[in-house]
């Protein structure tokens, strides 16, 4: 019965599932700061977008680099047959679910959408350059697979 509740995926798969759940997510908060700032002039939406992206920039480089590589070595030494869920650690979903209140929190909140426009575009900008990193890795293990089974 435990073999049902623990779909399994071959361990490099791992890396492009989380690779798109950090897209999606990032996706998902640049698109909300997008709607935010429709009101704003063309310029100053791009001026407020800028400076999210200079700050995601800061939030990948300084914070989430460190958290990728952690969970590039992590899923390194699964099992090669390992859990879908696996992508991430087991605390990590604490942190995900801690995250998610936040952001309700803070968009019923009374805080005027166009001040959340800038943090939600320099998360959602981190994560989607941290989804880069993921998915590099899974292409150059999948390359790797092909090379070693003689593949061109």
């Amino acid at each position: 019965m435990w073999n049902k509740l623990n779909p399994a995926v071959p361990r490099h798969w791992l890396f492009a599932i989380a690779g798109i759940v950090w897209v999606a997510v990032g996706l998902l908060l640049c698109a909300r700061a997008i709607v935010w700032l429709d009101t704003f002039s063309p310029g100053a939406e791009l001026l407020l977008e800028s400076i999210g992206g200079v700050a995601a920039y800061a939030i990948y480089h300084y914070g989430l680099s460190n958290v990728v590589g952690k969970n590039i070595r992590r899923i390194t030494t699964l099992p090669e047959s390992a859990c879908v869920f696996a992508f991430a650690a087991w605390r990590s979903y604490i942190m995900i679910g801690l995250m998610v209140s936040l952001g309700i929190t803070l968009r019923n909140s009374p805080i005027p959408k166009f001040y959340l426009a800038i943090p939600y575009t320099a998360m959602g900008g981190a994560l989607m350059v941290g989804s880069v990193r993921l998915f590099r890795h899974f292409f150059a293990v999948v390359e790797e697979k092909e090379n070693r089974n003689g593949n061109p």
